[in-house]
């Protein structure tokens, strides 16, 4: 499922696909109460009904987490949102 422009996730309104891959898809989006921009990634409907997909997205995100004193990528949340399953936000950083 690709998200388009303005679509919202709890707080977080996308706002362009970043990125593509074997465990989901990645967006650039703004997080709406703090005012900053975040990557999120979401875990595609197909592996949410795979528990073992579901769980391999879970223990990835929490190794970010525990990396993220010597990785520039800041878990900033892990959750499931209704028709969205699990998403995942990270600090977004900007290439030059």
């Amino acid at each position: 499922m690709t998200l388009s422009t303005g679509t919202k996730l709890s707080h977080y309104e996308i706002i362009s696909q970043i990125g593509k891959g074997g465990m989901g898809e990645v967006y650039q989006a703004k997080d709406t109460k703090l005012g900053r921009d975040v990557a999120i990634k979401v875990l595609p409907e197909e592996f949410a009904k795979d528990a073992n997909r579901v769980a391999r997205f879970q223990r990835e995100t929490k190794l970010l987490a525990l990396l993220s004193y010597t990785c520039p990528y800041s878990v900033l949340i892990l959750t499931s949102i209704p028709f969205f399953h699990s998403i995942v936000a990270m600090i977004f950083l900007y290439r030059h």
